[in-house]
């Protein structure tokens, strides 16, 4: 197989390299650039990145980390669709929470959690490639925002909610089109197009153009890595062709139902037609309900 991208797949890189102490630069980059402040990941938790199933194992990817704050970040790289992909994002998040308190331990222990879903397929209506959700509660009547207490370091502080509360961030990887100008499209032109330009100075790039590198991997890892694209070009091919199959399915089974829909329609009406004829020469009704099959309910009405 010809691989004419100059950098490793975002997906591959993220289940066999960015678990590497010495790769936290490159995820570090993208989470700096998306959230807009610094940051730095002190471990990598354990995942379901390195799913068995075989149709996991090729679509989805994913990495947990422990931020230098103690908040975790979620990273899930998605390739096929998911009808439920809104509930598989919220039951991720409840899970790390879950996981990251022990049972007994107050409430104050719970983890801030970031969901950040690279996504490449049409997740519904929207036109832009970025979305982000964050929990506020503001009055009904009043449009204030809620600040709570929380006891910090056994202080009093008051906190709005999204401070503590989980925030999803949605990339809609095929709805980037744009010639890449700031950092964050930057890093969408890489997640797209694998492509990182040679004077970038966006974090994350700037590292991910030496550790990378198609060309640099050794002839074992990059035969795995070609199959793997293989797999998953054949397997969206697949899922597309099943999915053309079921529409035109649909649609030839649609006009067939049309077809007899009209072919019934068309015989009630002749019925009528001939029922009507039949009650204007005093034909009774017994005699014009077994004629034409019609109701005796249908037949007073006419």
């Amino acid at each position: 197989m010809e691989v004419s991208d100059k950098y490793i797949r975002f997906d591959w890189a993220v289940k066999r390299i960015l678990r590497d102490k010495a790769n936290f630069d490159v995820l570090e980059g993208l989470i700096t650039v998306l959230l807009g402040e610094k940051i730095t990941i002190s471990e990598i938790l354990e995942s379901e990145g390195n799913q068995e199933h075989d149709f996991d194992k090729f679509n989805r990817v994913d990495i947990k980390a422990l931020n230098s704050k103690g908040e975790i970040i979620i990273v899930e790289v998605q390739l096929t669709r998911q009808i439920y992909y809104l509930q598989r994002m919220l039951y991720g998040v409840s899970k790390a929470i879950t996981e990251h308190i022990s049972l007994g331990e107050d409430y104050g222990h719970v983890k801030k959690v970031y969901s950040i879903n690279i996504l490449y397929f049409d997740l519904g209506r929207g036109s832009d490639y970025l979305y982000h959700g964050k929990t506020e509660f503001r009055g009904v009547h009043t449009g204030d925002l809620l600040v709570v207490n929380t006891k910090e370091m056994n202080e009093l502080k008051l906190r709005v909610p999204g401070e503590i509360f989980p925030e999803y961030y949605i990339i809609r990887v095929n709805e980037f089109n744009s010639v890449a100008r700031t950092p964050l499209e930057e890093w969408l032109d890489y997640l797209k197009n694998n492509r990182i330009s040679d004077t970038t100075t966006t974090p994350g790039l700037q590292e991910a153009r030496e550790k990378l590198l198609y060309l640099s991997m050794s002839d074992a890892e990059r035969k795995a890595y070609e199959r793997n694209i293989d797999i998953i070009v054949s397997q969206n091919d697949a899922l597309a062709t099943t999915r053309a199959e079921g529409r035109d399915e649909g649609r030839a089974e649609g006009i067939e139902i049309g077809r007899e829909i009209g072919r019934a329609e068309g015989e009630r009406q002749k019925s009528v037609a001939i029922a009507r004829k039949l009650k204007a020469m005093g034909v009774d009704a017994a005699t014009i309900q077994a004629t034409t099959d019609l109701s005796a309910e249908e037949i007073t009405s006419l």
